[in-house]
């Protein structure tokens, strides 16, 4: 029997770990969470956490699941990264390849890639550190979406109104959402749409509460620590801005405006000015051939499975990884600045967490 953990530092990695751990309770194996510096308020009553590290330690996991960028180095087991997006330039670097999601920390011994491209990329720098392994599996987020039984426009009667699901990212540099919320309001009370609105769990809590309040008949405000994921096939067009999410819903084969995107392309319909976001959801939600073509070329580009499986395709990863890999690299450099930056954050975390815990 395996045993698993699930390192947690944001509320949007419980959607990610979720299928991973249906599919090691559905093999036998065991599987707990370690949350730090979020709340632990989505997990289940089925679900087992570990609330110390000394726990952790005695559980001695074969190997820890993250879907950020860092985790304690001294957990037991091997450090799997799975990614909390897909390979997208969302800072507006030179090029993709510069990108934060290609930065090698050494924190990693394996890497599960989504796609060809970053496949070969992780491969390549795989060569050149000779300290870790890369596997091409697919994203486990993607599997409950991935099976859903039908894609493309969403049947609705013929009065009923369009749904536009809205998510932005906070970083002051790319999101849309100060900008567009008396926009949204607008819309939401003209009787033309209905909205379902979320923000980024570091979203500016003065803009969060400006979105609450819109709440009513036709605008509904989703908690960031909520899973979005069963909520995505409800809208018809997704507006967004720089957020990674859009993708997500590009492979429900569905249109997505952006407003100020850091990322355009033919796949989506980008605008300027806030009075330009209606008329652009209204051109949106006749699902036009071009863009839908160029959607489904992107959604290939990003992820090359659609058959749910993802998470299978993980383990089995792991597996071969502790049986035929581990042993081949060379080890990890010593990184003793980095090091000491991570317990650092740790215990940042974990005091940050201490009311919750003893509440």
């Amino acid at each position: 029997m395996r045993r698993y953990l699930f390192f947690v530092n944001q509320p949007y990695s419980y959607s990610i770990l979720r299928p991973l751990q249906e599919e090691i309770w559905r093999r036998g194996d065991e599987a707990a969470w370690f949350i730090a510096g979020c709340s632990t308020a989505p997990l289940r009553p089925d679900e087992r956490r570990l609330g110390s590290v000394k726990e952790v330690m005695e559980y001695n996991a074969d190997a820890t699941f993250v879907p950020g960028d860092w985790v304690p180095y001294f957990f037991p087991g091997i450090k799997v990264e799975v990614f909390h997006g897909m390979a997208r330039n969302k800072r507006g670097h030179s090029s993709e390849d510069e990108s934060d999601h290609y930065r090698i920390r050494g924190w990693f011994d394996l890497y599960c890639t989504h796609a060809v491209k970053d496949t070969e990329k992780f491969r390549e720098l795989a060569a050149q550190y000779q300290h870790f392994g890369v596997s091409h599996t697919g994203w486990p987020k993607l599997d409950p979406l991935l099976s859903q039984p039908e894609e493309g426009k969403r049947n609705r009667s013929e009065n009923e109104l369009p749904v536009v699901f809205y998510a932005s990212t906070f970083s002051r540099s790319v999101t849309s959402a100060p900008d567009l919320v008396a926009k949204i309001g607008e819309l939401s009370r003209n009787g033309r749409w209905k909205f379902i609105v979320t923000l980024h769990p570091k979203m500016d809590p003065v803009v969060v509460d400006q979105y609450r309040k819109l709440s009513g008949e036709n605008l509904r405000f989703v908690e960031s620590d909520e899973d979005l994921l069963p909520l995505l096939p409800e809208a018809d067009v997704m507006l967004c801005d720089t957020s990674s999410i859009m993708f997500e819903f590009m492979f429900l084969d569905r249109p997505v405006v952006t407003f100020r995107t850091k990322m355009p392309g033919p796949y989506l319909i980008d605008v300027h000015e806030v009075e330009s976001v209606e008329s652009a959801l209204e051109e949106a939600v006749q699902y036009p051939d071009t863009l839908m073509k160029e959607t489904r070329a992107l959604c290939d580009q990003l992820h090359s499975f659609r058959d749910g499986r993802s998470s299978g395709r993980v383990l089995d990863a792991v597996e071969d990884f502790l049986i035929n890999k581990r042993s081949e690299l060379k080890r990890k450099p010593m990184n003793l600045l980095r090091k000491l930056k991570v317990r650092r954050r740790l215990r940042k975390e974990l005091a940050r967490m201490a009311p919750e815990s003893s509440g």
